[in-house]
């Protein structure tokens, strides 16, 4: 034996300690009464070797110290040791006294984030001096020794459902304090100026507030923010994110100092009543940044006053208004003094600002309002399974002469929900009707231009427009008309004051002809340029491009919307030498200076069009460049820059060439390919899924940088879009990904998978498919993952790079590999998550699960989109064979 601690599990060895050796001949464990495990040299001294303490899993005991690098990490569920998908850890921005839970390698969770505006947690505190090792001086004194007494009888445990758990002696086995606690207590559960309430369904949880307006990447605001005519919403039980300034001041003085600074978003003030005095002294916190982490209906917060223009939330005069982070539109109505009579039924609670629909003896819940359809949600808080039977609770109460209805259902179901939701609620759908003039008892009710209060035909007294206007129901006011008795009275006067200008009128009209004649030349380019800037933005947006490309033509007029040249086909013969076999490099795939698509070769029209338009609006480093194309009846040719070291499997695959290649132009081969493909999936004018990732489809320029090519099979996402799925699956064996291969589904991790596999066949030059061992043919996947549970990862490396490896990045983008290659889609990283990996020095990667090995399934030969897609049988997927 070596002096180490082993675990076997069936007759191997599952882990160990990795001491080195020493020259004491004996070794032992002990078990502290601290529950620390140390292994001790028997040589008299009883040195320790190894601790516990030292290499802690998923729960952190007193006598720990949580350091910079030390981290706890979950188990993969409740009775799965493995580990994990979180970790909690000190916050890696530098405030050792905030902690963090990260899910895979993005926060989950962060202390602190509302700073001072929400008192400080004792049962925080207890926990920041357990982690500490009792060394924190954050400590008031006079709870000091009470805290140091609950702490040294408390453990923490990142739980495998991550929250990270405080328990303390005595009280069995529930937590005494847990974060997150609910979605909205999650790092970023909503955007900026974004409202989180974890009771509604996902599809409600974060709503702009009102007087802000959705914009990609949170909320803004509809109007500026230092205007004359500024209000404030007042958001009660609110939590909102760290303030930005802190002073003494009442709540008057609070809401000048606001209103007085035009950077002021929002204020909040509190109230510190001093023993045995009338006095008090409140403190004031104002934001100058922009709001984000606000939580509605928080137990612990404060009202917020968030500062927005009255003319944003008030635009119709008999509106409602706010009642907390709903605006309530005309004619929706919480009493008598706004909206109309007839759609009074809502009222608003002044304790917690939560509006409820009323019906009958029932309260329900509004979780959003959208004027714009006349539409607003409620929630049910039974269970409810969404059917007719159901909803019959909900109807009967909006009967025939109601103006409100039951629209489309149900919204989500119980299964949709998470954490901080009632077991069973839904949400339901209600429609209002157009709304008819407001009711009235006097012209004095009708306050708005052109309305007196007169008999409708129903019988009731209501503002009717005057002669000549119409009732506008959806900005609820009279509207001007094209006619109408009040403006033929006005005929007579109007004739003797416009004849001089309309004298005046024909004369410029005249002047005007004269000059546009003398102009027609210039004019004329004018509108040609304009109608080639017109093309151009034909092919500007994801939705034109994806309508061409699903076009089964290409006619005369597409050449305009592209932005490479078009080249004729006699051109491309001369400058090929007729497409001489001396310069081809392989037949439907062939990269140097153009590239030509033969019937022989596989690629469809839809193929073709994806490569023309779609590597023409991308401009990467590491993407090829296209300077042109041809198409003339069959023949389809697209002109590339020129790579003279070809495709990457050239070298790689190559016994000979392969030594060209050496540790460090292969580490910066995979990282290239990770920032082009993340170029494509985030930060491209279209984000783009490429479907065909592999070693023959990287080109290598003269300096060795990676060229993704070959867009054929590619498609756009547009901005929410993140999946989608096919039952023509076309691709290359050994590159798929298992749900894509297999039931057509892809997304952004299908590339991440094919990223994976090729950043293997880089480090260990030899391919996934057609891979021998001495025990038979396996993939490539299944030889290394074997090698990576044997700790003998290092042995994947190609042998040509013994000289100029570097282990640590070796080991790293062997792991990075694995993680992009695991089975399910979730546990894959993105492609940023991939590129901050490769390229951080001192970041903690997590451990992969077990990898999607190849099944060797049923092959097809072709890869023409124009064709029908290959049949499946029952016990194999036909799969078409890439380029």
């Amino acid at each position: 034996m070596d002096g180490n601690l082993q675990l076997w599990d069936e007759g191997r060895p599952i882990w160990w300690t990795n001491v080195t050796s020493s020259s004491s001949l004996t070794r032992f464990a002990k078990l502290l009464d601290t529950g620390n495990l140390v292994l001790m040299e028997d040589d008299g001294s009883e040195s320790i070797s190894w601790r516990s303490f030292d290499n802690p899993t998923d729960t952190f005991l007193p006598g720990m110290r949580m350091t910079e690098d030390f981290k706890l990490t979950s188990w993969a569920s409740q009775d799965d040791p493995e580990p994990g998908n979180f970790m909690f850890r000190r916050d890696q921005e530098g405030d050792p006294s905030k902690y963090e839970v990260i899910r895979n390698l993005s926060p989950y969770w962060k202390s602190g984030v509302y700073g001072k505006f929400i008192q400080a947690d004792e049962v925080f505190d207890s926990i920041s001096l357990l982690l500490s090792n009792f060394t924190t001086t954050t400590i008031p004194s006079g709870a000091y020794q009470r805290i140091v007494n609950e702490s040294s009888k408390a453990r923490l445990v990142m739980n495998y459902d991550g929250q990270i758990q405080y328990f303390r002696r005595g009280n069995g086995s529930t937590p005494v304090w847990s974060q997150p606690m609910g979605r909205c207590s999650e790092f970023i559960a909503c955007n900026k100026f974004q409202s989180c309430n974890g009771m509604n369904s996902n599809e409600t949880m974060c709503r702009c507030l009102p007087g802000f307006e959705l914009h990609p990447g949170g909320c803004q605001r509809k109007s500026p923010l230092c205007g004359k005519n500024s209000t404030f919403l007042i958001l009660k039980m609110m939590k909102a994110g760290n303030p930005d300034n802190q002073i003494q001041a009442d709540g008057e003085q609070c809401r000048q100092e606001c209103l007085k600074d035009c950077y002021c978003q929002a204020y909040s003030f509190e109230e510190d009543q001093h023993q045995g005095r009338e006095s008090s002294i409140s403190t004031c916190y104002t934001w100058s940044e922009d709001l984000d982490h606000m939580q509605e209906f928080a137990p612990d917060g404060r009202n917020l006053y968030v500062r927005v223009q009255l003319s944003d939330i008030e635009s119709i005069d008999r509106s409602c208004g706010t009642c907390g982070t709903n605006l309530v539109p005309y004619p929706l109505s919480m009493g008598q003094s706004c909206g109309d009579p007839l759609y009074f039924a809502f009222r608003c609670d002044n304790k917690t600002a939560q509006l409820y629909f009323e019906r009958g003896k029932n309260d329900y819940r509004v979780t959003s309002i959208t004027p714009e359809n006349r539409t607003f949600t409620i929630q049910v808080n039974k269970t409810f399974n969404c059917i007719d039977s159901d909803l019959m609770e909900i109807k009967p109460q909006l009967n025939q002469s109601s103006p409100f209805s039951v629209r489309d259902g149900c919204i989500g179901g119980k299964n949709d929900f998470s954490t901080g939701v009632s077991s069973g609620s839904v949400e339901v759908k209600i429609e209002w009707s157009t709304p008819k003039e407001p009711l009235c008892n006097s012209s004095k009710d009708c306050n708005w231009p052109q309305a007196t209060c007169q008999n409708a035909l129903d019988g009731m007294t209501r503002c009717l427009c005057n002669s000549g206007f119409s009732w506008n129901a959806f900005s609820a006011n009279c509207s001007l008309e094209g006619g109408g008795s009040s403006q033929k009275r006005q005929k007579a006067k109007p004739v003797y004051i416009f004849a001089p200008a309309i004298a005046a009128i024909f004369i410029l009209v005249l002047g005007g002809l004269f000059y546009m004649r003398r102009q027609h030349g210039s004019t004329q380019g004018s509108r040609e340029s304009a109608q080639e800037n017109l093309d151009f933005c034909l092919y500007d947006s994801e939705k034109r491009i994806k309508m061409w490309m699903d076009s089964r033509q290409f006619e005369e007029e597409d050449k305009k919307g592209i932005e490479v040249p078009f080249f004729d086909f006699e051109i491309i013969l001369q400058a090929t030498n007729n497409f001489s076999d001396e310069n081809k490099l392989g037949r439907g795939g062939q990269e140097i200076a153009v590239k030509r698509l033969s019937s022989g070769s596989g690629q469809g029209l839809e193929e073709f069009k994806n490569e023309v338009v779609l590597i023409a609006k991308l401009q990467h480093r590491n993407l090829v460049r296209l300077v042109g194309y041809c198409v003339k009846r069959d023949e389809k040719m697209l002109l590339y820059e020129y790579m003279p070291n070809k495709s990457l499997d050239s070298f790689i695959f190559d016994r000979t060439r392969c030594s060209l290649l050496t540790w460090e132009i292969r580490f910066e081969i995979i990282l290239g390919i990770a920032r082009g493909m993340l170029y494509l999936h985030q930060d491209s004018r279209l984000r783009i899924i490429h479907r065909d990732l592999k070693t023959s489809n990287i080109l290598l320029d003269e300096e060795m940088t990676p060229k993704i090519s070959d867009f054929g099979l590619a498609r756009i996402f547009e901005a929410k879009q993140t999946e989608a799925s096919t039952q023509r699956v076309i691709g290359t064996y050994g590159y798929m990904s298992p749900e894509y291969a297999l039931d057509g589904f892809f997304s952004f991790k299908s590339d991440v998978f094919s990223f994976g596999v090729v950043a293997l066949e880089i480090v260990s030059g030899k391919r996934n498919t057609g891979f021998y061992q001495s025990e038979g043919t396996m993939s490539l996947l299944t030889h290394a993952w074997k090698l990576w549970n044997d700790n003998k990862a290092l042995d994947l490396m190609d042998q040509v790079l013994h000289e100029t490896y570097n282990r640590d990045q070796v080991l790293k983008c062997i792991n990075v590999a694995f993680l992009c290659v695991q089975e399910d889609p979730s546990d894959r990283p993105t492609m940023s998550d991939a590129v901050f990996m490769l390229g951080s020095e001192s970041a903690t990667l997590p451990v992969p699960k077990k990898p999607a090995f190849a099944v060797r399934i049923g092959v097809s030969t072709t890869a023409s989109s124009s064709s029908k897609p290959e049949s499946s049988t029952v016990l194999s997927t036909t799969l078409q064979q890439g380029r």
